[in-house]
């Protein structure tokens, strides 16, 4: 159990300890994502950044998904959880998510490109993996940008999702893998939809950091 995001954080930084002082990139997948990356890419002294991926709902059932698509485009669906969705009605779920996967884009990161990842180790954080579609779209994005090496790192997910993942990914590390996982809240002790607002305050106060680590470097 997890205090809260914070508290995941920090401890996933922990596990990811290796990659401390070497260069490497962090993305958080918004909206709940971010803050546990910002502690993950703060301990690490990492580069950090916003990755934006969109689950794609079912129509009858918004909390659920059949796939994910990423900010370029990348694409991934679940064939089995598909097939009784027709292609049209398919094709204007993607064409929903995208016109939200911009506006993140222009919120979250003020319409800036996403930092660099070709030839990168790349880290990619959530707050947790549920079927892992998001997750799928992010690292397709990384291969895609041609990344050197993408780890998924995230505080809990299911036993079977994480073996979906490993397979994709070149390495994972996740916290918590629960015999019986229904929802990503189930292990947090405080669980809370996260607003744009606050994603925008913690890339502000990244900037910060970024700003006084390099005057104490001039200094």
């Amino acid at each position: 159990m997890f205090i809260d995001r914070t508290d995941a954080g920090q401890r996933l930084a922990l596990a990811l300890s290796q990659y401390k002082d070497s260069k490497v990139l962090v993305l958080g997948i918004p909206r709940g994502g971010v803050e546990v990356a910002y502690h993950v890419a703060t301990y690490l002294n990492a580069d950090f950044s916003i990755v934006v991926s969109r689950k794609l709902p079912y129509p009858d059932n918004p909390e659920a998904g059949f796939g994910a698509i990423a900010e370029d485009g990348s694409f991934f669906i679940f064939r089995y959880a598909a097939h009784t969705i027709e292609a049209e009605v398919i094709d204007q779920i993607v064409r929903q998510q995208q016109v939200e996967l911009k506006r993140r884009v222009q919120v979250l990161r003020q319409g800036k490109a996403p930092a660099k990842i070709k030839g990168r180790t790349v880290i990619l954080v959530d707050d947790g993996i549920a079927m892992g579609s998001t997750m799928r779209a992010a690292i397709m994005l990384c291969r895609n940008k041609m990344a050197s090496k993408v780890v998924v790192a995230s505080p809990v997910a299911g036993a079977a999702t994480a073996e979906e993942i490993a397979s994709v990914a070149d390495e994972t590390v996740i916290l918590e893998k629960p015999a019986f996982f229904q929802a990503v809240a189930q292990v947090y002790l405080n669980w809370r939809d996260v607003r744009d607002e606050e994603v925008i305050q913690i890339m502000k106060r990244w900037q910060q950091q970024k700003k006084n680590r390099a005057h104490q470097k001039t200094s």
